[in-house]
């Protein structure tokens, strides 16, 4: 069966995994989805990603927790889907949660988050709020 959202399913597992405690969460591996956690690595809010095997890749998220098992991710959102698509021109770009948050968004060079992306000056689809 195929996946309509695979950037929701990443989503849904890390939020899961996170709220359970668990210190790694795989899932099938892609590029975007490979952004997406460079993205949350570089912005603190997993230790690390993997990608294992050749043929049939897994993305292998390491999650962080505080020195008392805080979570670092308290909520996730998506907001771009595949039957509803959401852009933002530079000047519109979101702030999350007054910019303890990041948004994740899908520009002409790469994926950035807004902080990178209102550096850059480019707009794109806004795909999701992490905070």
């Amino acid at each position: 069966m195929t996946m309509t959202d695979p950037i929701a399913d990443m989503l849904a597992r890390l939020r899961n995994a996170s709220m359970a405690g668990k210190e790694q969460v795989a899932m099938p591996a892609s590029k975007v989805k490979e952004e997406v956690a460079k993205i949350l690595e570089r912005e603190g809010f997993v230790e690390g990603y993997a990608i294992e095997g050749d043929v049939k890749r897994t993305l292998t998220v390491k999650l962080k927790y505080g020195p008392q098992r805080e979570k670092t991710i308290s909520g996730l959102k998506r907001i771009s889907t595949p039957g509803r698509r959401v852009y933002v021109g530079h000047d519109k770009l979101p702030r999350v949660q007054g910019g303890l948050g990041v948004a994740i968004i899908s520009t002409s060079r790469g994926m950035l988050s807004d902080r990178q992306a209102k550096k850059a000056g480019v707009g794109g689809e806004i795909l999701a709020y992490i905070w």
